[in-house]
């Protein structure tokens, strides 16, 4: 499919002369004579590109491009004038303009201008696909008040250039919301780099956040850029500051009120521009309280605070993360299972979850590598989520224990008759059924072993 241009001049020379060598070029070719025409017939048309001249009768073409703009911010619009200058060059360019060609007109300059400008309209909807991916890869799931609030709160900041300080449990998704406060930020064109500052040796740390000069530290032989700079213009994500140490907190605090730094053996000033969004799992007041942390960096950071909510406390939440998590698995394994029976749900609704939403994703990986059936039922939930899983093991310790053959048999007997009574409703007939021995022999052993029939 070729694309299709748009042509909007008032000269029927140039329309008639301009739309035929784009013709032999491959493209479609639209023509308009005035302002008005033109933006009735994108309504209508839907054109790649457009071409369009300055001086024209009625609607001139700098409000002809500022109403393009307003209706079709993605349209690429390259300019034509016989009266071009710089003002005009300028004006339009702030507009939205890809560019500006001056009459007579140069047809090898027009194609080369004409594509340029569709490869520049690929490029922004791939990068428009790409972040919306991004965005949906990286969404923070839940119905719950306390996710409603959340977002509510991501919403209202990530726009500003406010610096934010998320705190939370491990496994609830800080690092997922410092990604979506960058995503929906002014600045989400550029990049956004993270250092998990608990995971670097404390030696280290420096060079990684601001950089070396070659020779300047025993690791490397060769230059190095910092994540500061690399983040320059974006926004730093600095995941676990309560576990820099003091020295490194004082080197921080430095460069964060004046966004200037060296790197580590050199003499230049580094200059930056990055928005700060740091994360601490810890109590950082009560890191100050000990002596840990700087409260003067803990103010600096804490610009806005959010914190985000265990799943304890959004426990409404699970069904609705499980099956993200379970089709997730699904698309990228094969067939495994697709959903819990009530049972299981409401083992895993009543556990207290300490390591939050990664503890359920990793649970929900290990049953569906496991499993080879579509539903998860309450017997496959493993010990701690399965409280009756962690008596089942209790009881196989007891068992191995029996020195003599006949009283495990006894014992083994006694547990596998109870618990298969328990999971078919206390049903004589179809447990009988099922185990494949006599009514009546069954309710006889039964009461042997103390279960009321």
């Amino acid at each position: 499919m070729f694309p299709t241009i748009m042509i909007i001049d008032d000269e029927p020379s140039i329309l008639k002369s301009l739309s035929g060598l784009l013709s032999d070029e491959g493209f479609e070719v639209i023509t308009a004579s005035n302002g008005y025409e033109g933006l009735k017939l994108i309504e209508e048309k839907s054109p790649d590109l457009v071409l369009l001249d300055i001086w024209m009768p009625g609607i001139d073409g700098i409000e002809t491009l500022k109403e393009i703009k307003r209706h079709h911010p993605f349209l690429q619009v390259i300019i034509i004038t016989g009266h071009g200058n710089i003002e005009t060059a300028v004006k339009a360019t702030k507009l939205g303009a890809f560019d500006l060609i001056e009459k007579p007109l140069s047809i090898d300059k027009i194609i080369v201008d004409i594509n340029n400008a569709l490869n520049f309209r690929r490029i922004e909807e791939e990068n428009r696909y790409l972040r919306k991916k991004t965005l949906e890869k990286h969404a923070i799931n839940g119905d719950s008040p306390a996710i409603a609030e959340l977002r509510k709160q991501i919403a209202v900041i990530a726009p500003t250039d406010s610096w934010i300080l998320i705190t939370g449990e491990n496994g609830t998704g800080k690092e997922l919301v410092a990604r979506t406060i960058h995503q929906f930020s002014k600045r989400a064109e550029q990049p956004m780099i993270d250092i998990n500052c608990a995971a670097i040796p404390e030696e280290r740390l420096e060079s990684e956040l601001f950089g070396h000069e070659k020779g300047a530290v025993a690791w490397s032989d060769t230059r190095k850029r910092g994540r500061f700079e690399m983040a320059n213009s974006g926004t730093l994500f600095l995941d676990e500051i309560g576990d820099m140490s003091l020295q490194t907190q004082a080197k921080l605090l430095r460069v964060l009120q004046e966004q200037t730094f060296q790197r580590v053996g050199g003499g230049r000033d580094i200059r930056v521009d990055v928005r700060i969004v740091a994360a601490s799992n810890k109590d950082l007041e009560a890191e100050i309280a000990q002596g840990r942390f700087r409260e003067d960096l803990y103010y600096r950071l804490n610009e806005i605070p959010i914190h985000v909510p265990p799943l304890r406390s959004r426990t409404q939440d699970i069904p609705l993360l499980m099956r993200i998590f379970l089709e997730d698995r699904g698309k990228k394994n094969g067939p495994s299972p697709t959903g819990m029976d009530p049972e299981a749900m409401a083992m895993l609704l009543s556990y207290p979850w300490p390591g939050n939403v990664r503890e359920l994703k990793n649970l929900i990986g290990r049953l569906m590598i496991i499993l080879d059936k579509p539903v998860i039922a309450a017997a496959d939930i493993p010990f701690p989520y399965n409280p009756v899983a962690g008596e089942r093991g209790k009881s196989e310790e007891e068992l191995f224990r029996i020195d003599q053959l006949s009283a495990a048999k006894e014992r083994f007997e006694m547990e596998f008759i109870r618990r298969k009574f328990s999971r078919h409703g206390n049903n004589l007939t179809k447990t009988a059924s099922v185990i494949g021995i006599d009514p009546a022999e069954l309710r006889r052993k039964l009461r042997q072993f103390g279960v009321s029939v």
